[in-house]
């Protein structure tokens, strides 16, 4: 009674702080920076992230196993990665906007595993035999930081994407409003606004190359960390495979559309170390493994089928 008490309580403080924080940064995106409002929603990220750990950890004495059995679980487990690389910036003390990204990731995952879709896994049952096993802190922890590393990293290339396009969007618009005025000769002030519009452009292309730079080079490192993770999952989910089902690949979906994650990623992985390419060209992959992440997150327990079925879940009616 006491520790389901405590989850409840640790579940709506946890919800409420990342709610707070999204709050505080669509203020800071909207409204100039205010002194001290940024740095609260970095703590208050810190707060979400030590109220989710006492959540898991209140799960794990209370069930008696590690929380990662079912949807629910994954989730908040999902969401508690989420704040671990957020928190990694803000301690290396490099000032960046990555919350943009790993904040609303960190309150959908939450959100969701917190609403009543889920409500019959809130209460987790005994393991079934297969996850009765020392490998399912090993294998299905880091599938799930690589889901969050990866996740993240291919949202920094979509943002990457966005930027790079509004770009060429803007030159274009610029060449169509240069000719239209062409017709037009103007003399008066003519000097003085080419120089005034030329040095607002240079200074805005040199941000947004800053930017872009900034974004390809977290998402390479963030994508790099999940796909080392990624690898290991896959490596040990293949071991306690062989020791649980006698086989030590199964083509099972969840297994199939891992493989497929992976190749995704390696293909991202050549792609951005070869000089040959731009950084737009491994974006666009990234970009790509963003939806092949959640079909491999999401696919198997929406369908119900396989080997992993036990992580399927069934919508409450009322």
């Amino acid at each position: 009674m006491i520790f389901s008490t405590l989850e409840r309580i640790l579940t709506h403080i946890s919800f409420s702080i990342v709610s707070i924080v999204i709050t505080i940064h669509l203020i800071t995106l909207v409204v100039d920076e205010i002194v001290g409002l940024e740095d609260s929603s970095e703590k208050g990220i810190i707060a979400a992230f030590f109220s989710i750990t006492g959540l898991l950890v209140t799960r794990w004495m209370y069930f008696g196993h590690l929380p990662l059995s079912d949807l629910y679980e994954s989730l908040i487990f999902l969401s508690w990665s989420f704040s671990i690389i957020h928190m990694i910036p803000y301690f290396k003390k490099n000032k960046n906007h990555f919350s943009a990204i790993t904040a609303p990731s960190a309150i959908f995952t939450q959100g969701f595993a917190t609403s009543g879709l889920l409500t019959e896994m809130h209460q987790s049952t005994i393991l079934v035999p297969a996850l009765q096993s020392h490998w399912l802190m090993m294998h299905v922890s880091m599938m799930v930081l690589s889901y969050a590393a990866l996740l993240c990293g291919s949202l920094l290339s979509l943002a990457l994407l966005v930027i790079t396009f509004r770009k060429l969007l803007s030159k274009s618009n610029n060449l169509v409003t240069e000719s239209f005025y062409f017709g037009e000769i103007q003399y008066v002030n003519e000097r003085n606004n080419v120089l005034r519009n030329t040095y607002f452009s240079l200074s805005q292309n040199y941000y947004r190359y800053q930017l872009i730079q900034q974004l390809d080079r977290w998402s390479y490192r963030i994508i790099s960390l999940g796909f080392v993770l990624l690898t290991i999952g896959i490596l040990s989910g293949a071991v306690w495979a062989n020791e649980a089902w006698g086989s030590y690949w199964n083509w099972d979906p969840k297994e199939t559309w891992a493989f497929i994650t992976w190749t995704v990623f390696a293909i991202y992985l050549h792609i951005r170390t070869n000089t040959i390419f731009e950084s737009v060209n491994s974006a666009i992959v990234a970009s790509m493994g963003f939806l092949i992440i959640w079909i491999c997150y999401f696919g198997v327990n929406l369908l119900g089928i396989g080997l992993h079925s036990y992580g399927s879940f069934t919508l409450t009616s009322n």
